[in-house]
């Protein structure tokens, strides 16, 4: 038993230690910290708001119903042991897992593949067609790429195996009122990654594809339910007919193809590589509100998420951006989105004083963040939109 716990702890420390959790210390804590537990034989015992607390410094009032922060991040390092397993752990002989449903990390050996049976003697195996081997090839590349941009595709949530620990979001009066004008009209919406990137050095031109699956996710956890015509694809496909006949969630920094430029509308607020530009500020407000990287890597970064709700082509129906200089803008802001109590405060802070919400605006939230995820997301300012087109 001995010699069996000090393999597993081993080879956890190898996981620690490989390409997929490197650059990562949020999910290496969390790793550590469950295969810990689990070890121990106390897991079985552990709830979200234990791990809330030990792992994300959470204060003692954390709610676990309203904050996704421990739900969203055990997601992702299943997402990883599994991205380890398919790469450098392939020939690991232990499988570290964590199930669905807890906090317990399992160590099963890895099971040896059974041998193939014998041929019969000069039997001829039969060979593909060369038209089945193409459909194949394609499908597979088309399974990659949707992989790559969602993690789990829009509508394609699992519904069998869904975690137990992650119930779907309640529908609150806050949410419905923002995303209402996206999802109350019969037409279909089109979720757009950010896909291009320019010569630019600036970390906005380095989030691109990938970049923004985090949000991406939560946008697909959110919307499983709640829309049936869901359609995914990245800036360079989008197309004018998909923009006119839809409406349009585009994640990612600031668009950079011409048919997302055709939409811009009179902004009070532009991601610049610095930061936000106010192009309008009152009195009191910077013109400049600034990205601040951390010092070291215990400390968090700083950053500013921007999220402009504008009309479609031709004012016909809504385009909503989630935009920023980093990955964690991109996801504090479908957060703000998605989280109940975030968006409790965004309806707050932008309610008219007749107790209706504006038709367009532009919202700024500032974001403390640690190995590009969110840890905490606050409301800064926001603007009214006249939604006429930019001059």
């Amino acid at each position: 038993m001995v010699a069996e716990a000090e393999a597993n702890y081993a080879q956890v420390r190898r996981i620690l230690q490989s390409k997929a959790f490197r650059t990562s210390e949020v999910h290496r804590n969390l790793l550590n910290y469950l295969a810990e537990k689990s070890l121990s034989g106390t897991a079985d015992s552990l709830k979200e708001y234990t791990v809330g607390l030990d792992v994300f410094a959470k204060p003692d009032s954390y709610d676990p119903r309203q904050e996704s922060v421990v739900r969203m991040h055990t997601a992702r390092l299943r997402q990883k042991l599994a991205e380890y397993y398919r790469t450098e752990g392939a020939e690991d002989a232990i499988v570290v897992d964590l199930p669905k449903g807890g906090f317990k990390v399992t160590f099963e050996p890895r099971a040896e593949p059974e041998p193939l049976a014998a041929a019969p003697a000069f039997a001829e195996l039969p060979r593909p067609s060369y038209r089945r081997e193409m459909i194949l090839a394609a499908l597979l590349v088309v399974a990659i790429a949707c992989a790559s941009y969602f993690g789990l595709r829009l509508r394609q949530v699992e519904r069998t195996g869904r975690d137990t620990l992650q119930e779907p979001t309640a529908w609150t009066p806050e949410l419905r009122e923002l995303w209402a004008p996206l999802l109350s009209m019969d037409r279909p919406l089109v979720v757009c990654l950010q896909t291009q990137g320019g010569g630019d050095a600036s970390p906005a031109h380095s989030l691109t594809g990938l970049a923004t699956a985090n949000g991406a996710f939560l946008l697909g956890q959110f919307l499983a339910d709640r829309k049936q015509n869901v359609f995914l694809t990245g800036s360079e496909a989008l197309s004018l007919p998909e923009i006119s006949m839809g409406n349009v969630v585009f994640l990612g920094p600031a668009p950079e193809n011409r048919e997302l430029q055709a939409l811009a509308v009179d902004q009070q607020f532009v991601v610049e590589p610095q930061g936000i530009r106010n192009l309008h500020p009152r009195a009191g407000e910077p013109a400049l509100i600034t990205d601040q990287a951390s010092q070291n890597s215990k400390s968090a970064d700083e950053s500013y998420a921007l999220i402009t709700h504008a009309p479609g082509l031709s004012g016909k129906g809504d385009v909503l951006y989630f935009s920023g200089n980093h990955v964690s803008s991109v996801t504090a802001g479908v957060e703000a989105f998605t989280d109940p109590a975030l968006a409790k405060t965004l309806v707050t802070r932008m309610r008219r004083p007749d107790a209706s919400l504006p038709r367009f605006y532009q919202v700024v939230l500032k974001v403390k963040s640690m190995d590009d995820m969110p840890l905490e997301i606050t409301y800064v300012l926001h603007r009214e939109l006249s939604g006429k087109a930019a001059r």
